[in-house]
């Protein structure tokens, strides 16, 4: 096989090359090949068609699909919430799910989806996002400063700053790969700096391991209002403004769950000449 359909999608501009593998000979191309290594080719900005990394979507005996994702780096990733929003649209408009609520299977475990739809198209995508895990750390930085954070687990980890300005670019690229990388996780994080507009609304940033920054991140936005809720900083239901837009995010404290709503949005459709 040496041409590679793929489908490129964003939710809020965190973007991936999607990899339809309900096809059986992409499925079994797949199979054979160094799929880190492809990840890595694909998501080249300049030198492959350019994403936050790769998704592929599978059959699965469990759930409606199961999605696997592999960030820009070839390091495959537990969960994202706006790859499985776009996931959720694809399986819709294609045929091969024609479900207004679906589920999807992924290394964090099994979320369910709800579609928002018109004229067989999908708008807006809500996911479960499971039960997340939280807890209050600290971070010594450059071995002289410690500061603190709230560690939220969303099927994958992240680690949660809040600050009194939003943070500049030049300290985004400072910060932002350091702690991500930093010994203190030793698989590394993704990373949240929050900035509390009102008890509604966060701006949040995110460094994505693996990634770099991006201009949204489902599971990032989140961890955000989660750790904000455990500190009483915000109440249950919190607009997440993100720097490709918006998401609505749900805490449910008492149930442990947190849903998420946000678009989906298909870009265009190519073969890659392998």
């Amino acid at each position: 096989m040496n041409e590679l359909p793929f489908i490129k999608m964003h939710g809020l501009g965190n973007d991936y090359v999607y990899i339809d593998c309900f096809n059986s000979s992409v499925a079994d191309f797949v199979a054979q090949t160094d799929i880190p290594a492809l990840a890595r080719r694909l998501s080249d900005r300049h030198f492959g068609i350019g994403s936050d990394g790769m998704v592929l979507m599978l059959p699965c005996m469990n759930a409606d699909a199961r999605m696997r994702i592999f960030n820009a780096d070839g390091s495959e990733a537990q969960m994202c919430g706006n790859a499985i929003r776009c996931v959720g649209k694809y399986l819709y408009e294609s045929g091969l799910c024609v479900k207004e609520k679906m589920s999807v299977s992924t290394i964090a475990g099994v979320r369910e989806l709800l579609m928002q739809t018109s004229n067989g198209m999908v708008s807006q995508v809500t996911v479960n996002m499971g039960a997340p895990k939280i807890a209050a750390d600290s971070l010594l930085i450059e071995q002289r400063d410690k500061w603190d954070f709230t560690a939220v687990n969303m099927g994958n980890p992240h680690a949660v700053f809040f600050r009194t300005e939003q943070i500049s670019d030049e300290e985004m690229n400072c910060w932002g790969e350091y702690i991500a990388t930093h010994p203190h996780f030793p698989e590394g994080t993704n990373v949240e700096f929050v900035h509390l507009r009102n008890c509604r609304e966060l701006d949040v940033r995110v460094w994505e391991r693996g990634s770099g920054e991006t201009l949204a991140c489902g599971t990032g936005a989140c961890a955000a209002v989660v750790a904000a809720c455990a500190n009483g900083k915000t109440q249950s239901e919190v607009v997440v403004h993100l720097i490709g837009g918006d998401l609505l995010v749900q805490y449910n404290a008492n149930e442990n769950i947190v849903t998420m709503k946000g678009p989906a949005t298909e870009v265009f459709r190519g073969i890659f000449i392998l």
